[in-house]
């Protein structure tokens, strides 16, 4: 025989679940804008039967329900959706960076513009035409003396610019580098305060909430992977863990533990290369050469940007283009040099030999490293336009009228020398290795763009799904409160009911012999 007070017991578990079911749905309204915030659910789970099964169980047609209980509250979530948004968001947090590093460069460059170093030597070539046209004019000789100063400060615009973005691309290393370590500090000690709580057989969805959302930062700036490891005591069987985060390469391969279960690794990049350019990069006590991790993200398209070391030799965005400069304003000021010294100048003819031959600065003969901001017009051309060599030697056969030379100084924009400094490049003339140049930094730079748009895309498609799953809906909620606003009151409505019904056997029956 059951309890006659059974069914008040039955309605009470209903008002506490629903009620409870009503305070998840208020919990979840009032995060609906809160970002990185996870819609919760309470799972609805039935409470034993009666009887349960015993030598003395009363004799009954069956087992009778007793209601409901909240077995949990879990967030609604798919971590399928989470590994594919982080592994969007690292090819975007790498293109993204790429395409903007590019975008900088292609401003500095400025090409095809009429301020460029392609219409500088442009117009420095056409002052040359004019001089041999009319050798003894001097106002022809003072326009070239100009566009030879215009094309000197254009190198050391174009180098001291590139130098000052590789310069702030350092600085922006040193941020990633430090963003990256508070990120994981940060995960780690969520992680402490998750294994304090799930033990006790709860859910820290807030908590989980915001472990996600960091790491779907550091997903951005570095390749990772994370696992998840209990935290053991009575955890519930669906309770996350401590969240496990690896940097791992292309291929999965692990490079280094940056979050581990009861703590973190600091990352440490170190420019340890050539010419100060990123060599190895640290993990914890362990450091792997750059060139080796191929992991992509933030953190690997700023320092490619910046410059790293390649089996001894520093190579990067900025570091190439830097080289290019170099190898440009040397080979073109130490051809043009060596010409202009075969010429006879006007004061030579006056027996007024300048103590310096050359046209460009003298450091061309010296080393090319950094050449493209040394780069200026000799002390002699500026002293004098009458140190401007335009005829053929030898002195004695020279005249004032003879442009024999400075059409040989013309030339050397359309003659093919070694502008690539040694390297596999075949030999070419000036503009067009510039043009090489920068036609190569276009197409990487259009790569960069278009790889960006293609990853921002897929995030997003992959983010919408997210978030379809995941965020709140007003419209959702609004009728869960109905639905568990019911519930509660026809629960309510059923103690009401059993206490009449009890009203009646304790206060009505037995007074018939009254």
């Amino acid at each position: 025989m059951r309890s006659t007070f059974m069914g008040l017991e039955t309605a009470r578990r209903g008002m506490y679940t629903q009620q409870g079911a009503l305070y998840t749905t208020g919990h979840n309204i009032s995060n609906a804008n809160t970002p990185g915030f996870t819609r919760q659910r309470v799972n609805f789970e039935q409470t034993e039967p009666y009887p349960a099964v015993g030598m003395n169980r009363p004799e009954m047609p069956g087992q009778m329900g007793t209601g409901v209980k909240a077995g949990s509250v879990q967030r609604v979530r798919e971590s399928f959706l989470d590994v594919q948004y982080r592994g969007e968001n690292n090819k975007l947090g790498y293109w993204e960076s790429r395409a903007e590093s590019y975008g900088k460069l292609e401003e500095i460059m400025n090409e095809p513009s009429e301020s460029g170093l392609s219409k500088t030597m442009d117009m420095f070539w056409q002052s040359l035409q004019d001089l041999a046209v009319n050798p003894t004019n001097p106002g022809a000789r003072s326009v070239v003396r100009q566009r030879g100063i215009a094309v000197a400060e254009t190198f050391n615009y174009l180098h001291n610019s590139l130098s000052s973005v590789k310069s702030d691309l350092k600085n922006e290393i040193d941020v990633t580098n430090k963003e990256i370590n508070s990120l994981t500090y940060q995960i780690s000690k969520i992680n402490e305060q998750i294994r304090d709580v799930e033990p006790h057989g709860y859910l820290p969805n807030d908590l989980y909430d915001e472990r996600d959302r960091l790491v779907d930062q550091l997903s951005s700036l570095a390749n990772i992977r994370v696992d998840y490891v209990s935290s053991g005591g009575n955890a519930l069987a669906i309770a996350e863990g401590s969240a496990v985060i690896k940097m791992v390469n292309e291929t999965g391969s692990e490079l280094g533990i940056l979050v581990s279960q009861v703590g973190y690794n600091e990352v440490k990049v170190n420019f340890d290369g050539a010419d100060g350019s990123v060599k190895t990069i640290s993990i914890g006590n362990t450091s792997r050469d750059f060139i080796d991790m191929k992991s992509s993200g933030k953190l690997k398209a700023v320092i490619e940007s910046y410059g790293y070391d390649d089996k001894g030799k520093a190579t990067g965005v900025y570091t190439d283009m830097l080289n290019e400069l170099d190898n440009l304003a040397f080979t073109f000021a130490n051809e043009f040099n060596n010409q202009h010294i075969k010429g006879i100048s006007p004061n030579e003819l006056d027996n007024k030999p300048p103590t310096d031959k050359s046209f460009f600065s003298d450091n061309a003969i010296g080393d090319r490293k950094g050449y493209a901001g040394r780069i200026k017009i000799s002390k002699a051309i500026e002293d004098s336009l009458d140190n401007i060599a335009t005829s053929k030697g030898p002195l004695s056969d020279a005249t004032k009228g003879d442009a024999t030379n400075a059409l040989a100084l013309a030339n050397i924009l359309n003659k093919d020398f070694d502008y690539k400094n040694g390297g596999t490049q075949e030999l070419s003339n000036f503009k067009s290795h510039y043009e090489s140049v920068i036609g190569g930094m276009a197409v990487l730079s259009q790569e960069a763009v278009r790889l960006t748009n293609n990853s921002t895309s897929l995030r997003q498609a992959v983010d919408e799904k997210r978030q379809a799953t995941s965020s709140v809906s007003l419209d959702e909620e609004m009728t869960n409160m109905i639905q568990f606003q019911q519930a509660y009151n026809a629960s309510a409505r059923m103690i009401s009911i059993t206490d009449e019904l009890l009203d009646k056997i304790i206060n009505g029956m037995g007074t018939g012999g009254r």
